[in-house]
């Protein structure tokens, strides 16, 4: 690889936002000052809508206490886009990277955003265009390939399960049935999250759903009803994107007329259409009165002031690893590898092939799934709870002994 050229960056935040999408543009700010191969960075208002339209903020302008707050603040700070470019709309944005001489691109984003690195960089390759195309993972879901976690996840993670925690005092102190949808169309790593809150024996959610299993209305009543029976109440997180029996979304069953995103999906999140259709399965054939349900929605991803340390921390180490990277290869994804375990838990930064992660998605794997497919594993919570950091500790005086 021949040296790093003299030239221009530009930087783009896509898809949905996350609680630390901002500390991986902090990350690849603070590096890209390090490095006088890069004259300018481009921030790119809206993602790639940005970068056809030239909206561009010059980001070595930034003050110090602009550029330290901004990663502690959830959301994305240049904005974000859902669309996902295709050949033609690459050959657009390829066009204002020869106008401005811009060899370097950091894509903060899903599997779609490696997608759009990757063909950018095929196709500045066939015309023999120096250029570095890196994308920085992120994504609540948790579900990108290669890497072992996906920076956004950790905060999301943390953020149900303090949530999950507040709802299992809420019905202890007033017994029901408490149903939670959180985000998660074909991965179930954020409803699992919910676990991490647990403290006590009988503490909630007592029963998570997952996309990766099917879950028929029948069995999803008897649980319900099993665990309401011996404790009186019951406490439930549900995927967004569970399936009926037959493997259909339920939210698509329950879909009249299903509202689409950009890339065609059923939206999921923006409806409480699936909490109020299990809260009035569960009242109406298993007559339980006291029947609450939720869908958190969006708050899972831009709730300010509810960062885990670690996933801040590995966002921005990521942002600056794809600026290094970028001094000595053409393109890559940054993944990050696991090195260490529980109280030694440790990460290392790896670079793999976009089209390793490019419009590919993972799921949760079966090790983290108990046998009737409404709980989580020992092998989950060992996985997952470094990510989420500390969490606070509940106390509730119905387990003392009574005078």
């Amino acid at each position: 690889m021949a040296s790093a050229p003299k030239a221009n960056a530009v930087v783009g935040q896509s898809g949905g936002p996350t609680g630390v999408i901002n500390a991986s543009l902090a990350g690849v700010i603070t590096e890209v000052c390090k490095h006088p191969e890069i004259e300018n960075l481009y921030g790119s208002m809206h993602a790639v809508q940005g970068i056809i339209k030239e909206d561009f903020v010059d980001l070595k302008d930034l003050s110090i206490s602009v550029l330290e707050g901004m990663a502690h603040c959830p959301s994305a700070a240049l904005g974000s886009s859902r669309d996902k470019p295709d050949e033609e709309y690459c050959a657009k944005i390829f066009e204002v990277f020869k106008k401005r001489n811009i060899r370097y691109f950091f894509y903060i984003g899903g599997n779609d955003s490696a997608n759009t690195a990757h063909i950018v960089n095929v196709m500045a390759a066939e015309v023999g265009y120096e250029m570095r195309a890196f994308h920085i993972p992120k994504t609540i879901d948790n579900d990108l390939l290669v890497t072992d976690h996906c920076p956004g996840y950790g905060t999301a993670a943390k953020f149900v399960a303090c949530a999950a925690m507040g709802d299992d005092l809420d019905n202890r102190a007033l017994p029901g049935v408490k149903i939670d949808v959180v985000m998660g169309r074909n991965a179930g790593f954020l409803a699992a999250a919910t676990v991490l809150g647990r403290q006590r024996d009988d503490d909630g959610p007592h029963l998570i759903y997952f996309p990766e299993r099917n879950v028929p209305v029948e069995k999803f009543l008897s649980d319900v009803e099993a665990v309401y029976r011996n404790l009186g109440r019951c406490v439930i997180a549900v995927s967004e994107g569970i399936c009926d029996g037959d493997g259909v979304p339920w939210a698509k069953k329950l879909a009249e007329q299903g509202e689409t995103d950009a890339h065609g999906n059923i939206q999921l999140s923006g409806t409480g259409a699936l909490a109020d259709f299990l809260a009035g399965q569960v009242k109406n054939e298993l007559g339980v009165k006291r029947v609450r349900a939720d869908t958190f929605g969006y708050l899972q991803r831009s709730f300010v002031g509810f960062q885990s340390d670690v996933d801040v921390s590995e966002a921005r180490n990521c942002g600056r690893e794809a600026v290094r990277l970028s001094m000595n290869e053409q393109s890559g994804s940054v993944a990050l590898k696991r090195v260490g375990e529980g109280k030694d838990y440790a990460i290392e930064l790896i670079c793999t092939e976009l089209r390793n992660v490019a419009e590919k998605t993972k799921c949760m794997p079966d090790e983290y799934i108990n046998a009737e497919g409404n709980g989580v594993t020992d092998a989950f919570v060992e996985y997952a709870r470094p990510l989420a950091g500390g969490l606070p500790k509940t106390y509730f005086l119905g387990n003392y002994p009574r005078v």
